[in-house]
């Protein structure tokens, strides 16, 4: 275990709003042993920016790791030319020109109908008829998994995300995660000698990659392409009608939907952690880790360093946000931001301001989570 100074928590004050927890850790202990967690926290911006690249100390590839545990060992939880190889095989289903050409047709495709039902009934909660559906369609879409509903993508994808925060070792949350993880083994047995092209399935097949890597990777596209980009669209159009402001000024081109997106990354963070294991013993800050110490390195709590931000804990557009790292930072960039950042900031934000005139909140939106956050509901209305 390291040496970091101990800083204690309690898990469901934490799981609603970490943010006074980690801004305290910033101010009296910024590398932080959590007992609750079981793992040393490393909260500020600089040290997260400059640690995330030193992969032979603060490694990925975790054998005992809850995701590789639950999952698989995917490419997520390798390093080093292990993790390079499996990240080309699948840029040609991720790539910047693939998202444009290929899935931004079937965003727009899926958004509209979305929409088209929406529309007249004035209101709904868009955090699960519009942000949920939507990305279950663009990662149906995207892993090749054609038989599977937007509403089992989603479902499965939550079973996972809560297995691999399962730091409690609840066993009704591991069992869920099970069920989800052999759903999906259903679904890519049903797909593998049909898999669409350029799906994340197809160019694995493709490439020879055995197919526990396959089965492993997939589910990595779906924990990592549901819930995340499912909170951020919904946790953005709310922030925004908390903001008027804001969406004044996007109005008058003063900022686009990519500012407004993010923003919310930073402020919210959809990711707030990643996990590390320790491969060698070493010293960062005064703190000394000893091999196999599990380490979290805070993204959420990076976005609201006070040394980088001004009012870190302000929605502001309008500000520069370009030192946030809600993608990471280092070799384990998001594979999929670019696929993340179209569906969000080119299809649903603007696509959904445009059709549902008068958007409005009608009642209040609540936050949960530390290490994947979002909206728990955003109940709206407007003009039908």
């Amino acid at each position: 275990m390291s040496d970091a100074p101990a800083y204690r928590i309690d898990r469901a004050a934490f799981a609603a709003d970490p943010y006074p927890d980690l801004a305290a850790m910033r101010a009296v202990a910024p590398i932080a042993f959590v007992p609750e967690l079981g793992a040393t926290l490393i909260t500020r911006r600089a040290d997260i920016h400059r640690e995330e690249k030193r992969i032979h100390v603060f490694a990925s590839h975790q054998p005992e790791g809850l995701m590789t545990r639950l999952m698989g060992e995917n490419l997520m939880r390798k390093d080093g030319e292990a993790h390079l190889r499996e990240r080309r095989v699948l840029f040609p289903a991720l790539s910047p020109r693939t998202v444009r050409d290929h899935w931004l047709p079937r965003f727009r495709a899926a958004a509209a109908r979305l929409l088209d039902d929406l529309a007249p009934r004035g209101s709904a909660d868009l955090a699960r008829d519009y942000a949920m559906p939507l990305a279950g369609a663009a990662l149906v879409a995207i892993t090749g998994l054609s038989r599977m509903s937007p509403e089992t993508m989603d479902r499965v994808s939550q079973a996972m995300i809560d297995g691999c925060a399962n730091y409690a070792g609840d066993p009704a949350v591991e069992a869920a995660c099970h069920d989800a993880t052999a759903e999906i083994d259903r679904h890519i047995d049903l797909m593998a000698a049909d898999a669409p092209a350029l799906s994340a399935l197809k160019v694995q097949i493709d490439a020879g990659l055995p197919m526990d890597s396959v089965r492993a990777n997939v589910k990595l596209v779906i924990s990592g392409g549901q819930n995340e980009p499912r909170d951020a669209i919904a946790g953005t159009i709310a922030a925004l009608l908390m903001h008027p402001d804001a969406l004044a000024a996007i109005r008058a081109g003063r900022a686009d939907w990519g500012h407004a997106f993010d923003e919310y990354a930073r402020w919210q963070a959809p990711i707030g952690m990643s996990p590390r294991r320790v491969a060698t013993a070493d010293t960062v800050g005064g703190v000394t880790f000893a091999e196999g110490d599990r380490v979290f390195l805070m993204f959420g709590s990076a976005g609201r360093d006070e040394a980088v931000f001004e009012r870190p804990a302000a929605y502001d557009i309008l500000r520069d946000t370009s030192p946030a790292i809600p993608f990471g930072a280092g070799p384990h960039f998001c594979a999929g931001a670019a696929a993340a950042r179209a569906l969000i900031v080119e299809v649903a934000l603007p696509m959904a301001f445009a059709r549902l005139r008068g958007l409005r909140l009608t009642g209040p939106v609540a936050w949960h989570g530390w290490a994947f956050r979002g909206p728990l509901a955003v109940p709206a209305a407007w003009d039908a």
